[in-house]
């Protein structure tokens, strides 16, 4: 029998994820939106592509919720999305009373699933999740580190004119403008990053990454990114269907770890078919541990907007 994952909002963020799933065939997916016919349409024009790219998944779209009854994983990528000039926080209370229905809905229906929060601003999300929900805090992860990284892995590859498999680097903290890329740790073919460009350089490739989701805002005026986020939620589903204990960068639920605590920040985690396996702590240099720090602080803000409003 196959494992089921639900993936809830058929905008282009849910969409192409579930795409990016069923093409694998690790799962058989349903597909939640309230747009009448929206999520049957694009459930319905993927499961046609089923005998093309040799799949024999099922995928069915819904505008309920009782289809996603025994999911092993939600996805929950409904909300507002960004227009230009915006920032995530914008976004903050409408969101929120989005995700509190979406989180009460499914975690009803399927009690020992893993969520997997997407919507914006990502770690005050998955933080009302894990409230909303009553799971362990091992079960409620949020997708952004993997595509901060990306990003950051991106333009340094382009930058350097090399793979962009040769490039280790991990970004941490926020999705937001207070995220932390780890500079000290980042290395092209096991060269430190300051010794292949100049310090001015690297902030220069630092600020883009920190902007990398407005600077496609502002180019599509209409949308967000979602190619980019869809494959990063793609490596974590499979992460946890595969039981790979990947270590990846996610938004997880600290208890101590980085001298964090009660607060959702991206941190690199081990991630298998319980979730957040462990969360993996390293040595930060003095200015890292306090970028993080302030990181969380920025995210505490939006924790206390939240409260204010309930």
């Amino acid at each position: 029998m196959r494992r089921k994952v639900t993936i809830v909002g058929a905008g282009n963020v849910g969409a192409t994820a579930a795409q990016r799933l069923f093409d694998r065939g690790l799962a058989d997916i349903v597909l939640v939106d309230i747009v009448e016919g929206l999520p049957q349409g694009k459930a319905l024009d993927m499961l046609e592509a089923g005998p093309v790219i040799g799949t024999d998944s099922k995928i069915v779209g819904t505008n309920g919720y009782d289809e996603t009854e025994g999911s092993d994983i939600v996805v929950v990528t409904s909300g507002l999305p960004r227009k230009p000039g915006m920032s995530r926080d914008d976004l903050l209370l409408t969101n929120m009373k989005i995700v509190t229905i979406v989180v009460e809905e499914t975690v009803k229906r399927s009690p020992d699933c893993i969520l997997i929060i997407v919507t914006n601003p990502l770690d005050a999300m998955a933080q009302r999740a894990l409230e909303v929900s009553g799971l362990p805090s091992r079960r409620v992860v949020g997708m952004a580190g993997i595509l901060d990284t990306a990003r950051f892995r991106a333009f340094l590859a382009a930058e350097l004119d090399v793979s962009v498999e040769s490039v280790s680097a991990l970004v941490l903290g926020g999705h937001g403008d207070t995220m932390v890329p780890i500079v000290g740790g980042t290395t092209v073919g096991n060269t430190p990053i300051s010794k292949l460009l100049s310090a001015s350089r690297i902030e220069e490739i630092v600020q883009r990454t920190r902007d990398g989701g407005a600077e496609i805002v502002n180019l599509l005026k209409t949308g967000s990114a979602y190619y980019a986020p869809s494959a990063a939620i793609a490596q974590m589903v499979e992460a946890i269907l595969l039981d790979r204990r990947e270590i990846l960068p996610c938004t997880a639920y600290l208890k101590g770890e980085y001298g964090l605590k009660g607060i959702y920040v991206g941190v690199p985690v081990k991630l298998g078919a319980n979730g957040v396996e462990e969360i993996i702590e390293f040595d930060l240099t003095p200015d890292e541990a306090a970028q993080l720090k302030s990181s969380a602080a920025a995210v505490e803000e939006l924790l206390e907007v939240m409260k204010a409003s309930a």
